[in-house]
């Protein structure tokens, strides 16, 4: 079983680096989308089925904040696992993005092996780096 994942942040490296570490975290990788803030992401979201989204915080037109409330209003959205990869890890901000509903925090930098820890839980990723199935160097 392959898992679509889509990477929004506004940043054409950060998009590439996550990527990278993605291939290194999920054995079964699917498609992989970019967006570069939450108004293409919603857009990408309603053409394509995703598995997870990825997002930063702080993006020009639509943040990840305003993205994952979004979401949330869509039904066919609503359910999507949401991991937030940020700067901005207040214990507050990360309080109030729990509310919100997100799966997982990652504060950049991160190593790879926080992404696969993070998403393990989410995907269930057994030990022997199967996916077993979807529960919906420094980057």
């Amino acid at each position: 079983m392959s898992i679509n994942v889509l990477i929004v942040d506004d940043s054409m490296t950060i998009r590439a680096m996550i990527k990278k570490a993605l291939s290194l975290s999920i054995p079964e990788l699917g498609e992989v989308h970019e967006a570069e803030n939450g108004i293409m992401a919603l857009a990408r979201l309603t053409q394509t089925s995703m598995d997870l989204v990825l997002t930063d915080i702080n993006m020009p037109r639509m943040d990840g904040v305003q993205l994952i409330a979004k979401m949330k209003q869509i039904p066919k959205l609503a359910g999507i696992p949401v991991v937030v990869i940020s700067t901005d890890g207040s214990t507050e901000r990360i309080r109030d993005l729990e509310t919100l509903g997100i799966r997982g925090y990652l504060h950049k930098p991160f190593r790879p092996e926080q992404l696969k820890e993070v998403l393990s839980h989410i995907l269930e990723i057994s030990h022997d780096d199967q996916v077993v199935q979807s529960g919906n160097c420094d980057f």
